[in-house]
């Protein structure tokens, strides 16, 4: 990583001089193996962020049916937790503009772990809305998750930026598969405890997040964010202005490539929740039963995480452009084998595995191309608004796409999600040509 500031250069002003502790430890370790130890803080705090949120989401929907009684209701739990992270990513980024990541990251987590535990209160007393108010908030604990991405990318080298990213994605994968996996000896864990075994995994799941609240809280030393900015020859008064969310707002006005990395990572991530979201509806009425769909979902999964390393070699080696063209050209290929799938099972499931990999290429080049193209000074910011944007188009597109199934059907569900893309696609050929 290129800086122009010296480890040991005096603080401008008291909002730089937060930093010194970041500073001191990078002055007292050679720069590399910082960023190794805080990769390896991240990841671990990945596994257990990833597990907490498998483990809980493994029986959502039907925690909130029981408790409703109604299957109609059901779907108001996936709804829930995608309004946490949407909720919580402008605050957010606020706290970690101002203190940086290590004290966004804990309270993410901690929020996550009340949300869950709210939750198994509003099952124990049969109260549906306390129900929802817990899944919010245990919702909340994935924007940790989301945000720990951007924490990677602070120190690392430009070259590198989007493979740290994609890395940190990737350690997702683990306790997104083990997850769904203890969702039944979690709850048969409560079994004696007054508590419905569809709560015990939110059980488990407050204990995990309060776990990787610990892990950062401890470990997560030096502060990635306040390193990357002790280490950057930036202005006193430009990097306190910069910290605010109106300031990334202009900035991403003003930056025809932040817009362009804004639009593809909300269009990838709703275009895919919008036909994830529909997929075991539209398996079960071609007579699939839960444990097909249980597979294609999983395969849906291993496409987005475990393949995201690939994603960053690529952005990384070829261009974060190219990388987005790849992700346009995955999901509308998706679209296309799962929309017209019908009951052809295994096309279905190629289709699902097509659109985790599209995703994956659109959130690592999109987020590694939002970092490059905005000063340090509001990175925090910026990255908030992303994930604002990115959760609450996803929020609207997987209640819109339950409307789209019922009235139009699967298909013209996967051609409407596919027209989100043509955005993304315009932007990138316009980026394209402004580069040559």
């Amino acid at each position: 990583m290129s800086v122009t500031k010296t480890p040991d250069a005096p603080d401008a002003d008291d909002s730089v001089a937060a930093s010194s502790p970041e500073r001191l430890a990078v002055v007292g370790a050679a720069l590399p193996a910082v960023r190794r130890r805080i990769q390896a803080v991240l990841i671990a705090t990945q596994v257990l962020g990833g597990l907490g949120i498998a483990t809980g989401v493994a029986l959502s929907a039907v925690l909130a049916r029981d408790v409703s009684g109604s299957e109609a209701l059901s779907g108001l739990a996936s709804t829930a937790t995608v309004a946490g992270p949407a909720l919580l990513a402008m605050p957010l980024a606020a706290l970690m503009a101002s203190r940086g990541r290590r004290a966004g990251l804990v309270l993410a987590y901690l929020i996550g772990a009340l949300g869950a535990g709210v939750a198994v209160l509003g099952a124990v007393v049969d109260s549906f809305p306390l129900l929802l108010v817990g899944l919010v908030g245990f919702g909340a604990g994935s924007s940790a998750n989301l945000a720990a991405r951007f924490a990677a990318a602070d120190l690392a080298e430009p070259e590198r930026r989007a493979r740290a990213i994609s890395t940190v994605v990737w350690a997702t994968t683990i306790g997104a598969v083990l997850g769904p996996n203890i969702a039944a000896p979690a709850g048969e864990s409560v079994s004696g405890l007054g508590i419905p075994a569809t709560a015990g995994p939110f059980v488990w799941a407050a204990g995990v997040f309060v776990v990787a609240a610990a892990v950062v809280a401890t470990l997560l030393r030096p502060d990635p964010l306040l390193t990357a900015r002790a280490l950057t020859d930036t202005d006193a008064r430009e990097e306190a202005e910069g910290r605010s969310l109106r300031a990334g707002m202009r900035v991403v006005r003003e930056s025809p490539r932040a817009r362009l990395a804004l639009v593809t990572v909300a269009a990838s991530h709703t275009a895919m929740v919008s036909i994830m979201s529909m997929t075991p509806v539209a398996l079960t009425h071609h007579g699939a039963d839960i444990q097909l769909v249980g597979l294609v979902i999983s395969g849906h999964i291993a496409g987005m995480y475990a393949f995201s390393p690939v994603m960053g070699w690529l952005s990384d080696r070829l261009g974060r452009l190219s990388v987005i063209g790849l992700a346009v050209g995955l999901i509308a290929v998706a679209a296309l084998v799962a929309g017209t799938a019908g009951a052809d099972h295994g096309r279905t499931a190629l289709g699902l595995f097509v659109l985790g990999l599209g995703w994956s290429a659109g959130l690592v080049s999109g987020s590694a191309l939002l970092t490059d193209s905005v000063p340090q000074a509001a990175r925090a910011a910026v990255q908030g608004l992303s994930d604002f944007v990115m959760n609450t188009c996803a929020g609207i597109g997987g209640l819109a796409a339950g409307l789209i199934v019922a009235k139009a059907g699967y298909g013209p569900l996967n051609a409407i999600a596919a027209c989100l893309l043509l955005p993304m696609a315009a932007l990138a050929i316009r980026g394209s040509a402004r580069k040559a």
